[in-house]
């Protein structure tokens, strides 16, 4: 028997999602929808099957190659997309043999196929479909000289509707899933992974009660407040992070700290910024989509919600490395520390160590309830000596409140002074120690030539530039200006 799998459709209905990936590419449950229907495949005995495929094509032939990771054979044919199912088979005749299945693979399924065509094969005519109960049709079994009958295998909206001519077949134990809105596929995954897909298999180790756990995940059992929760691989969640509800994790995806999930699905390559929630939604990138309503809301602060493919190193996710950078420089200026103090004694002997209120870089709860950014008391020497005065700075950047490389951290007031949009862009970038504004305007340059500063910085920064202003930083230790006040 040969099988034929339509993995074709556009999937105008699942957009966004689907500006990155086919269909047939998106994870349920911790492995693309085509991934579910070969692994069915296979359980059957099927081995060789070709693959109607359409947006993506290259994508999906790169992930599912010739099929040797399934032991099967692979082959693959080009479509125009959602394509008349028949209008396939017929081009496909003389390469097929005449024991056919026929069944999309941009659906989630979870049949037992041997069931399906052992209860089919007892039928005399030609066709017969398979469905789970209450399910629309998702199986076509076509012997010799069988013509007509694929139209419930179309994508077209009536497809669902469509007559049945033929026989069928009504599966126990099984379901079936059409992933045709985004709440369908919301709700596939945690179906998915709380096991109310027969036969579909969720990968990954029962690290704990309701917890399973992908190949080189960090995520500590604790976080599983209740529910299920389904991580994938290389994903990196903190302790303090908390699951509710049923939860599905897709590969490599970032969770920081005390951020709660709760009946949510988490696309790949997603970070989730601290004391961030979401409920009843799902997670691509720096896009939410909200279930419920189906709005999908573009979150431009990279330390609430980032895509892993495109944020940088200067972005929050570069938060270890960035505090190791602060140890090191911290350490190498220790010889400074003793010069600083008696800087400091000389010229503020009664207060040689002030500090200064300053938003740095994470996040906490206001009074209301909204997440901004925490006030911290940054340190400095009182003295008029640049690089002396705000070594103690440095301590800001090991506990995180600071980059090394940012915009200029503001107080409290001068933050809440900035009322027009073009003033808050600086938000987009964390704040640092040193930076663009810093560096190359004078202590006494003018606020709003600051904000434009930092705003400009805010929208072009990248780790490469980062680079260079950190050079600038060590080689501005040997000017003048470091040492002799302004």
């Amino acid at each position: 028997m040969y099988v034929v799998i339509f993995a074709d459709r556009l999937g105008r209905e699942l957009e966004p999602l689907t500006d990155r990936a086919c269909v047939a590419l998106l994870p349920v449950a911790g492995k693309p929808v085509l991934e579910h229907t070969l692994e069915a495949l296979v359980a059957a005995g099927l081995r060789e099957a070709v693959i109607a495929i359409s947006p993506f094509a290259e994508e999906l032939r790169a992930t599912f190659g010739a099929g040797q990771r399934w032991g099967m054979r692979l082959d693959y044919v080009l479509t125009q997309g959602e394509e008349d199912p028949e209008m396939i088979v017929d081009r496909l005749r003389l390469r097929l043999g005449e024991e056919l299945l026929l069944l999309r693979g941009d659906v989630l399924h979870g049949e037992n196929l041997a069931e399906f065509l052992g209860e089919a094969g007892d039928q005399a005519r030609p066709i017969a479909y398979g469905k789970a109960s209450g399910a629309p049709v998702s199986l076509c079994r076509h012997r010799g000289g069988g013509r007509g009958g694929l139209e419930p295998l179309r994508w077209a909206e009536e497809s669902a509707a469509a007559a049945l001519v033929w026989p069928t077949v009504e599966l126990s134990d099984a379901a079936c899933n059409r992933l045709e809105s985004l709440r369908a596929f919301h709700q596939a995954n945690l179906d998915a992974a709380a096991g109310r897909f027969p036969h579909v298999i969720i990968p990954g180790r029962q690290a704990a009660l309701g917890l399973t756990v992908g190949l080189r995940s960090k995520v500590s059992p604790r976080s599983l407040r209740q529910g299920i929760a389904l991580i994938g691989n290389q994903c990196r969640i903190d302790s303090s992070a908390e699951l509710h509800g049923e939860v599905v994790i897709a590969n490599g995806v970032m969770i920081d700290r005390y951020a709660t999930l709760q009946d949510s699905v988490v696309l790949p390559d997603t970070y989730i910024g601290e004391l961030v929630e979401v409920r009843n939604a799902i997670v691509q990138g720096n896009r939410l989509v909200r279930v419920d309503t189906g709005v999908v809301l573009p979150v431009l602060e990279t330390f609430l919600l980032a895509d892993l493919r495109e944020v940088t190193l200067s972005g929050t996710l570069a938060e270890p490395l960035n505090r190791l950078l602060g140890v090191l420089t911290l350490a190498l200026s220790l010889p400074l520390w003793p010069l600083a103090l008696a800087a400091a004694l000389t010229e503020n002997f009664n207060a040689p160590l002030q500090e200064t209120p300053l938003r740095g870089n994470r996040l906490e709860f206001d009074e209301f309830g909204m997440r901004r950014r925490r006030v911290f008391p940054a340190s400095e020497w009182g003295t008029s000596i640049p690089v002396l005065r705000y070594l103690p700075r440095l301590l800001a950047v090991v506990s995180g409140d600071l980059r090394l490389v940012g915009a200029e951290p503001l107080t409290p007031e001068q933050a809440d002074q900035r009322v027009e949009e073009w003033e808050q862009v600086s938000d987009q970038a964390p704040a640092g120690l040193i930076g663009p504004t810093q560096l190359l305007l004078p202590s006494n340059a003018p606020s709003e030539e600051r904000l434009l500063s930092d705003a400009f910085y805010a929208r072009q920064h990248s780790t490469l530039k980062d680079l260079r202003y950190l050079l600038q930083g060590i080689a501005a230790l040997f000017t003048r200006r470091a040492w002799w006040p302004e």
